[in-house]
């Protein structure tokens, strides 16, 4: 999962309440049902400690809230009496959760609001294509490309004149596609998109897909749903992004976990390893700014344990002692889980979440948290 999004969570100082609200079930109860729910959020926050107003502005955020914009649940970030953050969730919840603390609490968000890949989709057609960009936090245009006017239609007669006009189609068809295709490979690589769905007539998407570069391929799949033109069916262009994007974030996964096994073996890389897991050493990575890849297990053992924790990302510790000489201020206690991700995502690594039932207990981190490094130690630590 790309945390840039997290990122205005740890922009402000705490302490944070954290709330998870599913939104799945609607019937005629569901007003009252969401305004009783908003409430309880906001007794539990005030019995943790929170301070009235932001008590008060996530039953606000909670009672406000629509089927259509979070299908199957919201989060809500919120602290002095603001809500700072409120991402959908694309799986429901297993339990509530309502947590006042030090640190936002942020790990859920890797099983709930999905690790699918932030998705490129382009809508193609002859003059050029719309591009689109779908994230944990929903969707945005992300520009356009316009190829040559005329001619772009064939036509149909037999003589020299007709077939000259045809050829020229021909050529402004492939100029239009290479065009297309090199503004949808600068968009990716400024956006950092995981996975780009072509959508469109079947020639057309073909023509851009053809002419990408090639470290574009592994990342690209078509669709047969969606188009550039009005009334293209959206909703199965729909379902067919998030199932990509599920498969993808599938096939990422296992392909992680299986670097990660052999980062941590040092005979397969010359006796450097280069990855770390278990608390002290994440700790010592995440100080040094050296993680890539954050593995988290929610269940993990290691996730809930305590470490001390500073007002910057990179001042955190497994004693108290030790936090004392990296900050000023008087460091607190916070989950681990939740501050290994502040540290990943202000020094722009990313996370993945480890599952059991997906071969973590061979593959997987010790305790439930690992990470891929960007470098080692000349000791090999």
């Amino acid at each position: 999962m790309d945390l840039s999004f997290l990122t205005p969570l740890y922009e402000r100082p705490g302490p944070w309440a954290s709330v998870y609200a599913d939104t799945s079930t609607v019937d005629e109860s569901t007003p009252e049902r969401r305004e009783l729910h908003a409430r309880q959020a906001r007794r539990d926050l005030l019995e943790q400690g929170a301070d009235e107003a932001t008590g008060y502005a996530v039953y606000d955020a909670l009672a406000s809230y629509t089927h259509g914009a979070a299908p199957a649940g919201r989060a809500v970030f919120a602290r002095g009496g603001e809500v700072v953050l409120d991402p959908p969730l694309a799986n429901r919840l297993p339990a509530p959760v309502t947590s006042w603390s030090v640190l936002p609490r942020v790990a859920p968000l890797l099983g709930l609001a999905g690790e699918e890949p932030v998705c490129l989709v382009a809508y193609i057609d002859r003059k050029g294509a719309d591009f689109e960009l779908r994230t944990t936090l929903g969707s945005r245009p992300a520009g356009q490309i316009h190829g040559g006017e005329r001619p772009v239609h064939r036509t149909a007669s037999d003589d020299r004149s007709g077939r000259h006009f045809q050829d020229r189609a021909e050529n402004t068809w492939e100029q239009n596609a290479r065009e297309t295709a090199e503004a949808l490979s600068a968009c990716q690589e400024e956006t950092r998109a995981g996975l780009v769905v072509l959508a469109g007539d079947e020639r057309e998407r073909r023509a851009v897909h053809d002419a990408l570069p090639h470290r574009l391929l592994p990342l690209t799949v078509e669709t047969d749903h969606g188009g550039r033109s009005a009334g293209s069916d959206s909703r199965l262009l729909d379902e067919d992004v998030e199932r990509l994007r599920r498969e993808h974030a599938r096939t990422r996964a296992a392909a992680e976990l299986e670097r990660f096994r052999a980062a941590r073996d040092p005979s397969a890389d010359g006796g450097i390893v280069v990855a770390a897991e278990g608390v002290p050493a994440l700790v010592d990575a995440a100080r040094e700014h050296r993680i890539s890849e954050l593995l988290v297990d929610p269940d993990g053992p290691d996730a809930g344990r305590e470490v001390w924790v500073g007002d910057e990302p990179h001042q955190l510790a497994v004693r108290r002692s030790d936090a004392r000489s990296l900050s000023d201020g008087e460091p607190h206690t916070a989950r681990a889980d939740d501050a290994l991700l502040r540290s990943a995502a202000m020094a722009g690594a990313e996370a993945i979440r480890v599952l059991p039932g997906d071969g973590a207990s061979e593959a997987g981190p010790s305790g439930g948290l690992g990470a891929l490094l960007r470098w080692s130690r000349p000791d090999g630590t």
